[in-house]
């Protein structure tokens, strides 16, 4: 079973990419849930979702406590909580920051980080406004290309089939993502 827990602030579509995944690994032939997390429900507010993928049924009904993967839709989270919290050895974490400083996290055996400016790029496409950036669709362009246990297509399918608004504009983000991240 792989496990995803995904760490944003409401609005940010943190619960809609772990059901857009979801839907994507779905298509896929996996076995899936997808479930969100949250404190006070308020715009701003910190929120968890996740979402597990799995070859066989799935009959854990819990939160994800020792993620595969992280996804930090908003860094400044970083100050605040640990998001790498229990992740597993040789874990991955993609952050949506313009540059990271490794060092600053603590040492988690193995982890593999990545990042992507997915601030940038939903400014860019339109998503949502400078100001408060909708990043979800982005930082799944991301995921495809870091996790290849989901491909880039059945996302961008999941978002044609499930994003009614600016969907050209969600399907160009994702892409976008996926061909900028890097590995630090």
């Amino acid at each position: 079973m792989y496990e995803i827990r995904f760490h944003g602030r409401g609005g940010q579509g943190a619960v809609t990419a772990a059901n857009l995944l979801s839907i994507a690994a779905f298509k896929e032939g996996y076995d899936v849930q997808s479930f969100p997390f949250f404190g006070v429900e308020r715009r701003g507010a910190p929120v968890e979702a996740y979402t597990r993928i799995d070859k066989k049924r799935i009959r854990l009904k819990m939160n994800v406590y020792n993620p595969d993967a992280v996804m930090v839709l908003d860094s400044s989270l970083l100050g605040s909580i640990n998001p790498f919290s229990g992740i597993k050895e040789n874990g991955v974490a993609i952050i949506n920051i313009k540059s990271f400083d490794r060092s600053s996290v603590q040492e988690v055996k193995g982890l593999k980080i990545a990042i992507v400016d997915a601030v940038g790029i939903a400014i860019k496409h339109g998503l949502g406004s400078s100001a408060a950036p909708i990043v979800n669709t982005t930082m799944l362009g991301a995921y495809a290309k870091i996790i290849p246990n989901v491909k880039l297509e059945s996302i961008k399918e999941a978002i044609k089939e499930n994003v009614g608004l600016k969907t050209e504009d969600n399907l160009k983000a994702c892409e976008e993502a996926y061909d900028n991240v890097q590995v630090i």
